[in-house]
């Protein structure tokens, strides 16, 4: 069997070889570069994300409800007028 050991060793070695070599130089570039570039993308973490969503599924839910109260008082608004021109009518006689 192999021993474990072994490989844990070589592997700490190829990371210490990679982490001297210009391949690590690499990376850290790469890094670099990838972070510049997602802080002028101006991104949000996933946690204000999550808190803008909440934020807009009730203010959808707020606006549904506004839009059902401004319904219902047209509709006794324009009943009210009715029953105003059939009062009157009605007294007139």
């Amino acid at each position: 069997m192999l021993n474990p050991k072994l490989f844990e060793d070589v592997s700490a070695k190829i990371a210490s070889v990679i982490a001297t070599s210009p391949l690590g130089d690499v990376e850290k570039n790469a890094r670099a570069l990838l972070m510049s570039v997602f802080a002028k993308l101006d991104l949000v973490t996933r946690e204000e994300f999550d808190v803008q969503r909440e934020v807009l599924a009730r203010a959808c839910e707020k606006l549904a409800k506004l839009e059902t109260r401004v319904a219902e008082l047209e509709a006794e608004r324009t009943i009210s007028p009715a029953r105003s021109a059939n009062a009157q009518s009605a007294g007139s006689n």
